[in-house]
């Protein structure tokens, strides 16, 4: 049995026993997936020099979040270049199978990594080499969700999708951020609508698990920081909230 499947399995028992009084043990009927709700497609963005816990965390917590929802999630790594493997920060090397299609995609997810290093694969490279900016710049569309975390916001900062915008990033890229027109929240997680970014290495999760409470419900997102013992960090700011 799958870990998350048996992680998903304990927690709704326990959630049911809890409920009735009754021993964690008691049964629960599955639930029954509706077949007519619109799947919450994610693609996931790799790139040489990203950063390990950047793009796992949303991966691991989007794609469990299908057990809490009557809606279907599917979540891709894809790759500008098409197919093919990529070498991560610390080396792991991971295969993206599916080739840039935003066109195809509800959300998605830019991770972060390599910004500092300038000399190496990572944020700054593909900035420096244009091909992954320009084509973020393209990204937007009507339904599109375009989220980044860490320093992946620096990405989409270069494809100008920042500009003029509230947005946060990792603490070391804030400035650079600012200098290039982003609104500056200092927020955990700052959401603006179609644009959604996080600061810090360990912000995929709080991303992930705000994404899917905004997409899928309050209950996919309790159901998931139960099963991961984890409680998002921080605050979300979003434009909805302060606007009214």
């Amino acid at each position: 049995m799958k870990r998350r499947s048996l992680l998903r399995t304990a927690t709704t028992l326990t959630a049911a026993g809890l409920a009735a009084g009754a021993p964690a043990q008691s049964t629960a009927a599955p639930r029954q997936r509706d077949d007519d709700a619109a799947s919450l497609r994610v693609h996931v963005v790799l790139f040489d020099g990203v950063e390990e816990l950047d793009l796992a965390a949303p991966y691991e917590v989007l794609a469990a979040s299908d057990h809490f929802t009557d809606r279907t999630v599917d979540v891709r790594y894809v790759a500008l270049d098409g197919p093919r493997t990529v070498t991560a920060a610390f080396g792991t090397r991971l295969r993206a199978d599916r080739a840039w299609a935003p066109e195809q995609a509800d959300v998605l997810v830019v991770p972060g990594g390599g910004y500092a290093r300038r000399d190496q694969p990572g944020v700054w490279a593909e900035i420096q080499r244009g091909a992954l900016p320009r084509a973020l710049a393209r990204a937007p569309r009507p339904g599109l969700t375009i989220s980044a975390l860490c320093t992946g916001v620096m990405l989409l900062s270069a494809a100008g999708l920042t500009h003029g915008r509230p947005c946060t990033t990792h603490h070391r890229a804030k400035a650079d951020l600012e200098r290039q027109g982003g609104v500056l929240k200092n927020a955990r997680v700052v959401d603006d609508g179609d644009l959604v970014t996080a600061g810090g290495v360990t912000s995929g999760l709080d991303l992930a698990l705000w994404l899917a409470r905004r997409e899928l419900g309050v209950d996919a997102a309790l159901g998931l920081e139960s099963m991961l013992e984890y409680e998002a960090r921080g605050t979300v700011w979003t434009a909805r909230r302060n606007n009214g």
